[in-house]
């Protein structure tokens, strides 16, 4: 491991920042023919849940200007299948291996947790109370007490790494950062994408087959308020975190490792190039030599704000 790119999220430890997006890399066995993924940090697979879903009626996907919506409704097949088909395959890539669960109820995410939560090369549990695309889904991510509650379940269900992801759909993230905190996470993970509409004027429809017509925002268009969301949490709670939003270069990774996260995550950039995570880890180790960074943990949270 390359000390100089290495970092630590708590008790996460990864050769590199550089981390796939839940939900936009299935569970990295798709990717191996197309990127060298011992360059990475790790992967994080698509959302799990206890029993199969069929996701939402098509159309799931809608591109809009800098970004995309979707609205893919954690269509998955369900955590029997996922252990039995997909998780061996997923503990031979040669980077960390995170398994992000998602569930209806506390124990849902409780059960989920405990299932996976011994897993030998499974490296952490990464909780998604955010997902915009399903009922129930979103609730605990926009509740401060119920999402301390259930971490809290979580917690002591496993003792490897939790990371929760938060949404931005909320007034203040800081109170749901707080609570996730408090309830034994270790290392918070935004932001998840916004909700947006795209609409069919002519057929006076939304352009996403999801029961509301809503879908999640992601791409470049939300960089700005993803780093928005880091800083604040940042600044709130001096926690590990990992910056989600936007990011497609080295050049966006330093920019969230600046204002508060430790690790980031690609997402909508794997869908035009199922190899731009390791592009973006190479692209980030030459230029921390080409402009004598020094390690790449030294820079979390070094942004300077100017004062009144």
């Amino acid at each position: 491991m390359n000390d100089a790119t290495a970092v630590t999220l708590g008790p996460l430890k990864l050769r590199n920042p550089v981390l796939a997006a839940s939900g936009t890399y299935g569970s990295g066995i798709e990717a191996v023919p197309f990127a060298d993924l011992s360059r990475v940090g790790g992967v994080v697979s698509k959302s799990v849940t206890t029993e199969p879903r069929r996701g939402n009626k098509t159309p799931r996907i809608f591109e809009v200007e800098a970004g995309m919506l979707n609205s893919i409704g954690l269509m998955n097949p369900g955590a029997a299948e996922f252990e039995r088909e997909v998780l061996p395959e997923m503990l031979r890539l040669p980077c960390a291996r995170i398994l992000n669960v998602a569930g209806e109820s506390i124990e849902d995410f409780a059960v989920l947790t405990r299932r996976f939560g011994s897993t030998e090369g499974l490296d952490a549990i990464e909780l998604n109370v955010s997902c915009p695309n399903v009922s129930g889904g979103l609730d605990f991510g926009t509740r401060a007490p119920e999402l301390k509650t259930l971490v809290a379940a979580c917690r002591a269900a496993t003792a490897k790494p939790l990371i929760v992801k938060l949404t931005p759909n909320v007034t203040d993230i800081t109170e749901l950062a707080r609570a996730a905190i408090e309830g034994g996470a270790d290392i918070l993970s935004l932001v998840n994408t916004y909700q947006g509409l795209a609409v069919d004027w002519r057929r006076r429809r939304p352009e996403l087959g999801s029961p509301s017509g809503m879908g999640g925002l992601s791409g470049p268009a939300i960089k700005p308020l993803a780093l928005a969301a880091v800083q604040r949490v940042w600044r709130a709670l001096r926690c590990p975190i990992i910056g989600i939003g936007g990011i497609s270069s080295a050049t966006d990774v330093l920019e969230f490792l600046v204002a508060g996260a430790s690790a980031v995550q690609v997402g909508t950039a794997n869908f035009a190039d199922p190899a731009a995570l390791v592009r973006i880890a190479d692209e980030l180790s030459q230029l921390q030599r080409a402009e004598s960074l020094p390690p790449l943990w030294e820079l979390t949270g070094t942004l300077e704000v100017p004062r009144p």
